[in-house]
């Protein structure tokens, strides 16, 4: 069976708590609230691509805990190919999220099971890689698994898109294979070894290291790239924001998808600012993203 996307990449559960605001260091903050949800980066990227209509399937590792089921529930609730995500005698990932009235998050995450995802899991993984239009990752599993999937997509002639979140180094060689790169100013800061004042500038540069697309992510500030036929920038869409906890998860998700369809980068960042928007107007992440034929800014 062939998939638009495959996403090797981690499976966590939310623990969301909303408080009026984020606690200073050493503060205690009363919250008004909490909510257990599915998530982690790699499966919410591909819930969203799932709900957007793609074909996907998950390479990932859950625990033996009763949080496995809560964590997985999304990925089924969207269909997503679950034949290779394994289970780990460990916790599954944690991430424990504050929610503040202003719709920003704090997240602390404890990998817990992704750990698992080992380089021998990935290799388990090739006929399946092999078969895919467009290969996601992300740095939420071991560094070195990492670039053996992105070794072992491209090898095979399928289309890399990196997420290089959290902030993670990772070797010049793995990101010339991402078309596109993907990263916001922190972590393209993070691989260039040095602050970001010009986030166009850093995509030029991010490109000059044999990088053959760019996508900058800006929040409200919109987003920017570089691709072959040169630098571009799109703007934020106008929407009241309830939480960004996923939003750039939707944004790559939908990106994912587009690109598995056929789009240029450029064209698939139009859509995915649209999905990632929708997605801020709803609490959590898997939960507030689109579907297909759903209403987007």
């Amino acid at each position: 069976m062939r998939h638009d996307v495959v996403v090797v990449g981690s499976i966590n559960v939310d623990l969301v708590v909303q408080v009026g605001r984020h606690p200073a260091p050493g503060e205690t903050v009363l919250g008004r609230g909490s909510t257990t949800m599915p998530g982690g980066k790699g499966a919410n990227q591909a819930v969203a691509a799932a709900r957007l209509g793609a074909g996907v399937a998950m390479v990932g590792a859950v625990g033996t805990d009763a949080y496995a089921d809560v964590a997985l529930s999304g990925l089924r609730e969207a269909g997503v190919d679950l034949a290779h995500v394994r289970t780990a005698g460990t916790a599954t990932g944690l991430a424990i999220v504050t929610v503040a009235d202003d719709g920003e998050n704090a997240i602390v995450v404890v990998p817990g099971a992704n750990g698992a995802v080992t380089p021998a899991v990935v290799d388990a993984a090739a006929p399946l890689l092999a078969r895919a239009r467009v290969c996601v990752l992300q740095a939420e599993i071991p560094v070195a698994s990492v670039v053996r999937a992105a070794e072992t997509a491209h090898r095979r002639g399928v289309r890399v898109v990196l997420n290089v979140a959290p902030a993670t180094p990772l070797p010049r060689e793995v990101l010339a294979l991402a078309d596109p790169l993907v990263v916001n100013e922190h972590e393209a800061a993070t691989l260039l070894g040095r602050p970001v004042a010009d986030s166009q500038q850093a995509a030029e540069e991010l490109a000059a290291l044999g990088v053959p697309s760019v996508v900058v992510t800006l929040g409200a500030a919109g987003v920017l790239g570089r691709d072959r036929g040169g630098p571009w920038s799109l703007p934020a869409l106008a929407v009241e924001p309830r939480d960004t906890t996923g939003a750039g998860d939707a944004f790559v998700g939908a990106l994912a998808t587009r690109l598995a369809a056929g789009d240029t980068v450029r064209q698939a960042a139009q859509h995915a600012t649209r999905a990632a928007a929708a997605s801020v107007t709803w609490l959590g992440a898997q939960p507030s993203y689109p579907w297909k034929g759903d209403r987007l800014p």
